[in-house]
């Protein structure tokens, strides 16, 4: 009942909903979460006087949860904002730079979960370690702040080709974003023609992502036992 109440609220406030389907943005959002985002915390649609364009009342942040339309799959993706039009982006040794400058990383400890199947889709989660179906699933856990302050937990599984890149130059009217499961995300380092996402241009954000108003790791709503008390109205930051 309280789903159905949110999820009619939010219809009303302008609000999307969304369901979490694989795990790039874990530990922030996990397979089987279910979130609202705000479609117009960035600006007010002004249809047909401006040719249904949106009027950017708000620039996007960076650090932001944001839902976004992929540039060349005409699909829905959420990542993290990371680089801002005009900003250099690179990764080394797996520590992430902007602007020439090595981004603040520090160690959180281990994230762990359940090697089994996970959400609709039914996939294994990646590790570090490398456990029984049943077992721990570990993670290294570090906590990033961004030069605007903004601090979040992302995960390192392990060594992997695009913990070193190269540098990525952000046109003007596009964004850069990265996955907080930086290990098991295809995200802006990928070409979007070559199954990436690539930069993604202004007009194809789409919404803030706000809060997790319930979440589920069975691989159906009935799995009520699945329900993850802890993630009902959960901030996303």
């Amino acid at each position: 009942m309280l789903l159905l109440a949110i999820t009619f609220i939010a219809s009303l406030a302008h609000i999307d909903k969304y369901y979490i389907p694989a795990g790039s943005m874990k530990p922030t959002l996990l397979v089987g979460d279910y979130l609202i985002a705000d479609r117009y915390a960035y600006g007010l649609y002004c249809g047909w006087p401006c040719g249904g364009k949106k009027i950017w009342t708000n620039p996007p942040k960076r650090g932001d949860v944001v839902v976004f339309r992929h540039p060349v799959l005409e699909e829905d993706f959420i990542k993290r904002l990371i680089g801002m039009p005009g900003d250099k982006i690179q990764i080394k040794n797996g520590v992430l730079h902007i602007n020439g400058q090595a981004v603040k990383t520090e160690p959180a400890g281990a994230f762990t979960e359940t090697y089994e199947r996970q959400g609709f889709s039914g996939n294994y989660p990646l590790c570090a370690n490398n456990p029984a179906i049943g077992e721990t699933c570990i993670k290294t856990l570090k906590t990033e702040t961004l030069p605007n302050g903004v601090s979040y937990d992302m995960l390192d599984i392990g060594d992997y080709s695009q913990d070193n890149t190269g540098v990525y130059t952000v046109p003007e009217g596009h964004y850069f974003f990265l996955g907080d499961n930086r290990d098991n995300s295809i995200d802006s380092r990928f070409h979007a023609n070559t199954g990436g996402i690539g930069f993604v241009p202004e007009e194809n954000l789409i919404a803030r992502a706000d809060m997790v108003v319930f979440s589920s790791s069975g691989l159906s709503l009935l799995s009520f036992w699945a329900w993850r008390k802890g993630r009902y109205q959960k901030a996303i930051k």
